[in-house]
C-alpha cells in the first residue's frame, strides 16, 4: 500500500513538473530566443551600411494624390522593400518609414520627414460686381463665397471704401486669406440701387424646349453605352412598361431627403411605387439622396438613412451622394476638402454594405469645388456634348427629356459601360 502511495506521488510530481515545464519554462524560453533574435537583429541593424540620400526638396501639396516615400529618395544603397504611400488629406510634418534591404543583405527601416503644404489660395466665387439695396444691413464680405482647399476658416475682407445708404458704384477689392498665408484678391465694384429701381426688372420669357428619347438613342447609344433617365414625383404615375419598351436600359430614382439644413427626413412621394414598379419590369436601379450634410455626422445619418429606405428593394446601381446646397455654403464653414470628406464617408458607409457609390455633381462644380474623389462621377451637363475633361461613368444631358411612359419631362442619362 505504501509504495502504491510512492509512485502515485511520484507519477504526480512527474505530471506538475511536466506542466511548469510547458507552461512556464517553455514559453519563457521561446520569449528568450525572440529577445536574443531581436538583439541580435538590432545589433546587425546597428552595424550596417546605411547610404539613403534624400532629396532637398522633401514638400508635397495637400492633397496630391498618388505619391510615395520612395520619390523622396535620390539615392539608396540597395533595394526598397515596403515603400509607404503619404497621406496628404493633413497639412504639416509628417514621419515615413520604408524598410530597404541593404548591399549586406540586411533589412533596415528607415525613416525621415515630408512636408504637406496647403499651396493655394482661396477661391473666391464673385463676377465683376456685387448688387445690393439701399438700407443693406448684412456684411458683404461673408455674404460672397469665399472657400479655401483645406482651411476651414479663411479671412475675408473688402477693401476699399462703400456706402449702402447711398446708390452708387464703388469700386473695390475682395481678399481672401488662407491660415497657410496663401491669398487670392480680385477686383469688382459694388454697385447700390434704390430699391425702387431693383423691382422694376422686366422678367424673362420662359423658352420650351425638348429632348425626345428616341432621339438621345439615335445619337448616343451604341455598345458601349446604355439610355436611361433618373425621376422623382415630379414624374407623377409612370407607365412602367411603356418605359421599358421605350427603350430606357437603368433608372436612378430619388428616394428623399431632409427638410433643409438639419431638417426631418422625408421619403419622395413616389419613391416606393417607382421602386417596386421599375424592379417588376426589371429595369436595373439606382437611387439618390437630395442631401444637406455639412459634417461628418449628418453625412453618416444621411448613409444609415437611405440603406434602410432601400433595404426591401432590388438596387443594382449606384447609391447617389447629391449635394447642391451652394448657396449656402458660406453657412457651413467648412473647407472644399470638408465637403468632400463628407461625401466620402457617405460613399464609404454605403460600400459597407456591399453597395456602389458615386457622387452627382454639375459640370461647374466638379471643376471649381469638389476634389478628387475614388469614387465613380455622375456629371450633369445639358449639352449636346460635353466638355467635362475630367472622369465620370453618367452623364445627365438634359431635364426636358420627353419619352413614351411619362407625363411631361424627365432627365436623361448615358450610362458608359467601359469608362
Amino acid at each position: 500500500m505504501k509504495k502504491k502511495m510512492l509512485y502515485i506521488i511520484l507519477l504526480l510530481c512527474l505530471t506538475v513538473n511536466g506542466l511548469l515545464t510547458y507552461f512556464v519554462f517553455i514559453p519563457y524560453y521561446k520569449d528568450y530566443q525572440i529577445r536574443a533574435a531581436e538583439k541580435k537583429e538590432t545589433e546587425r541593424i546597428k552595424n550596417a551600411t546605411i547610404i539613403v540620400e534624400l532629396k532637398e526638396e522633401r514638400s508635397i501639396p495637400f492633397y496630391t494624390k498618388d505619391t510615395y516615400a520612395s520619390s523622396y529618395i535620390d539615392y539608396i544603397n540597395g533595394e526598397i522593400t515596403k515603400d509607404v504611400k503619404i497621406n496628404t488629406e493633413k497639412v504639416g510634418e509628417q514621419e515615413v518609414t520604408i524598410e530597404y534591404i541593404n548591399d549586406e543583405d540586411i533589412k533596415i527601416p528607415y525613416t525621415f520627414t515630408i512636408t504637406v503644404k496647403d499651396i493655394t489660395a482661396p477661391s473666391i466665387w464673385l463676377n465683376s460686381s456685387y448688387t445690393v439695396n439701399t438700407g443693406y444691413q448684412g456684411n458683404i464680405a461673408e455674404d460672397i463665397t469665399c472657400i479655401d482647399d483645406y482651411d476651414d476658416h479663411p479671412k475675408c475682407s473688402i477693401e476699399g471704401i462703400y456706402d449702402t445708404e447711398k446708390p452708387g458704384t464703388y469700386p473695390v477689392t475682395f481678399v481672401a486669406e488662407d491660415a497657410s498665408g496663401n491669398v487670392n484678391k480680385k477686383n469688382f465694384n459694388i454697385i447700390v440701387k434704390n430699391k425702387s429701381e431693383s423691382s422694376t426688372s422686366t422678367p424673362q420669357e420662359k423658352v420650351y424646349t425638348e429632348t425626345l428619347f428616341t432621339d438621345v438613342i439615335d445619337k448616343y447609344k451604341n455598345e458601349n453605352t446604355k439610355i436611361g433617365i433618373d425621376v422623382s414625383r415630379w414624374q407623377g404615375d409612370i407607365n412602367y412598361q411603356a418605359v421599358k419598351d421605350a427603350g430606357v436600359e437603368f433608372v436612378f430614382i430619388k428616394v428623399g431627403g431632409t427638410i433643409g439644413i438639419d431638417g426631418e427626413y422625408y421619403v419622395d412621394k413616389k419613391f416606393i411605387q417607382n421602386i417596386e414598379g421599375f424592379n417588376e419590369v426589371g429595369i436595373p436601379v439606382g437611387v439618390y439622396i437630395y442631401t444637406y450634410a455639412h459634417d461628418e455626422k449628418t453625412a453618416i445619418e444621411d448613409a444609415e438613412w437611405i440603406l434602410e429606405q432601400i433595404k426591401p428593394y432590388k438596387v443594382d446601381l449606384p447609391i447617389v451622394y447629391d449635394w447642391e446646397n451652394w448657396g449656402d455654403v458660406m453657412e457651413f464653414k467648412q473647407s472644399l476638402w470638408s465637403l468632400t470628406r463628407n461625401a466620402k464617408i457617405f460613399l464609404d458607409r454605403v460600400a459597407e454594405d456591399g453597395y456602389s457609390g458615386m457622387l452627382y455633381s454639375s459640370k461647374n462644380y466638379l471643376e471649381k469645388a469638389w476634389l478628387e474623389l475614388e469614387y465613380d462621377t455622375w456629371l450633369a451637363h445639358y449639352t449636346e456634348q460635353t466638355t467635362y475633361q475630367g472622369k465620370y461613368k453618367y452623364w445627365q444631358l438634359c431635364e426636358d427629356g420627353i419619352i413614351d411612359g411619362i407625363d411631361g419631362k424627365v432627365d436623361i442619362d448615358v450610362m458608359y459601360i467601359n469608362k
